[in-house]
């Protein structure tokens, strides 16, 4: 099994790209939802933000306004960092867990949805495919200026507080155009996946792990005859 990132930047349309891999049958671990679940009340992560950033962040049912929590990071790069530092430890061990299960599975590849993907770079160095979901600038500040019902000043900075698409673009292998028609979307996802699941690549990995697995068992095995000799 092989490792495929995906991510964009705000508004772009990478959810959307997602949603159709997944309708594809493609296994989709998304960061964004792994990144509630870490932060769910009581978890270790969850108790840090609190202590950082205070109990207003929190809603009256004990759970972490995102709203107001992003409006604090995003207008500051030092607690978007601390944030940072205090959630992607703990998404990337879940990630971990879950692409351990997609592997005795026996999928193919596994694709990761990072929105911070190229920001971070933590996740780039696992990954045999990388897929930027670009739209133009124009196009991005409109649709998120209608979908969360920001004036463009706002639009602008959280945009700003991303990586250039423009930039991601230039880093990535694969590049998803979205500033067109759902349709055409949907024929670049659809060349995509056709492209990813005729690779052979998850061979090559696989047979490393079953080596290793192997290695070990045999190490065990040995350790087990010398202790009963």
């Amino acid at each position: 099994m092989f490792l495929v990132g995906l991510t964009g930047g705000i508004a772009s349309g990478k959810s959307t790209v997602s949603s159709q891999l997944k309708e594809l049958g493609c296994p989709v671990i998304d960061a964004d939802v792994v990144a509630r679940k870490v932060v769910e009340p009581q978890s270790p992560a969850y108790r840090l933000i609190v202590q950082h950033f205070g109990r207003e962040i929190l809603l009256e049912n004990g759970e972490i306004d995102r709203q107001k929590l992003g409006q604090i990071i995003f207008s500051s790069p030092e607690k978007r960092k601390l944030l940072n530092s205090i959630t992607h430890p703990e998404i990337h061990k879940e990630m971990f867990k879950q692409i351990l299960l997609y592997f005795l599975k026996g999928y193919r590849y596994v694709v990761l949805d990072v929105p911070l993907l190229f920001e971070t770079r933590r996740l780039t160095r696992f990954l045999t495919h990388t897929v930027v979901v670009y739209c133009d600038p124009a196009t991005q500040l409109s649709r998120l200026m209608q979908r969360d019902g920001l004036s463009q000043e706002e639009a602008e900075q959280r945009i700003g507080a991303q990586m250039p698409l423009k930039e991601k673009r230039g880093l990535a292998s694969h590049v998803i155009e979205n500033s067109g028609s759902r349709e055409d979307t949907h024929r670049q996802v659809l060349r995509l996946h056709t492209k990813l699941e005729d690779s052979m690549e998850f061979l090559v990995i696989r047979a490393i792990a079953v080596a290793a697995v192997a290695g070990l068992g045999g190490l065990f095995l040995c350790t087990v005859r010398l202790l009963v000799s």
